[in-house]
């Protein structure tokens, strides 16, 4: 079935950029992402993932991360063996977490 139909959208263009770089990273286009998004909606009858309000404590952690401050304080890394590298078990902390 060709593609005919058009789909219009208003979206701010930081949250378009910001979504359009993951994308683009994983080798999906916008029009590929909404496409999925679409044909999961049908197959599930239904949004493809579950939608809730964030209680108070989820929504005091958002507004901590996405505060300029944390921001600035957040670690960058080169590349995920940086990151795993930070977060994987000492050897030390091993023992004790198996006793």
């Amino acid at each position: 079935m060709g593609k005919t139909g058009y789909l219009t959208a208003r979206i701010e263009p930081k949250l378009k950029a910001q979504a359009g770089r993951v994308l683009a990273a994983v080798g999906v286009s916008t029009t590929d992402a909404i496409t999925m998004f679409l044909r999961q909606v049908v197959l599930r009858n239904g949004i493809p993932f579950e939608v809730r309000v964030p209680n108070a404590e989820t929504k005091k952690a958002i507004e901590e991360l996405e505060s300029p401050g944390t921001r600035a304080k957040l670690k960058r890394r080169a590349s995920t063996n940086e990151l795993f590298a930070d977060v994987a078990p000492r050897k030390g902390n091993q023992a004790k977490r198996k006793a």
